[in-house]
């Protein structure tokens, strides 16, 4: 064997370890991710979040063919097929893929660094939450960008680096997902909206953006009584104005040349 292929090989063994794990996470996240999700919270921190990204998305993927990469258990898919023309997911997680189809979506299961669909088969593909836990990113972007059709759209998030939350990630306590098993078991990366542009295949360029999570010090704080709503007014308030770029969750809009 020559030394190229060892290390190519070591490679391909580091990358089918992150899988595996990532995997296994979030088939156990499976179990309990929708229990604060779809409306179960009121003023709930995850429902404000899915609002702000899909109304970003909705600008882009209204009447358009969308694939969702990383759907999880279809809460997001489910809302996407409300105002898109067609709307598919994929996911590496069998346990989420089990709830999507079970809402009776169109998904499959499959990895972002290799989407199981032909070139050009999308007007738009997004992704929440997903890429962070990315360690190959620029290969996820480039299948991302593979499978839409000249001029079309990803919509891409990202966890910035320069925002509140990720201060509160970095000093405060992971956490969890079960009584087991806490954010730590997962990989993840954040992601400046600078280091996003230097990560983009070529031919492409970021045309929109939105910020999440500009001003809320940590998720609970929605819930409450006097504080939850006049950051709720805020958070939708700020998205689109100065402060985006320091939203916790970055989502970038990145057009396809023509």
């Amino acid at each position: 064997m020559m030394y190229g292929d060892a290390v190519s090989d070591h490679q391909q063994d580091i990358g089918d370890a992150h899988l595996d794990a990532t995997r296994q996470y979030y088939d156990e996240f499976s179990r309990r991710y929708d229990d604060r999700r779809g409306g179960k919270v009121r003023g709930g921190y995850h429902d404000l979040l899915d609002d702000l990204e899909l109304g970003f998305l909705s600008r882009f993927a209204t009447g358009a063919r969308v694939l969702e990469v990383g759907c999880g258990t279809g809460l997001l898919l489910e809302r996407m097929a409300q105002f898109a023309l067609e709307a598919k997911g994929v996911d590496l997680s069998a346990g989420m893929l089990r709830h999507a189809l079970a809402r009776g979506l169109d998904a499959v299961e499959g990895s972002a660094t290799e989407l199981p669909f032909d070139d050009e088969s999308f007007d738009v593909a997004c992704s929440f939450k997903v890429l962070a836990h990315v360690k190959e990113i620029e290969r996820a972007l480039a299948e991302m960008v593979r499978v839409i059709r000249p001029g079309g759209t990803v919509i891409a998030e990202f966890y910035n680096p320069y925002s509140l939350r990720a201060l509160v990630k970095r000093f405060g306590p992971a956490g969890a997902i079960s009584s087991t098993t806490n954010e730590n078991a997962v990989y993840t990366r954040f992601d400046s909206p600078a280091d996003v542009k230097r990560l983009l295949p070529a031919g492409t360029r970021v045309v929109d953006h939105r910020g999440v999570r500009i001003v809320t010090p940590y998720a609970p704080a929605l819930e409450l009584p006097l504080l939850g709503p006049i950051l709720n007014k805020l958070e939708r308030t700020l998205c689109d104005g100065p402060l985006a770029s320091f939203g916790g969750f970055w989502i970038a809009a990145i057009r396809k040349d023509d």
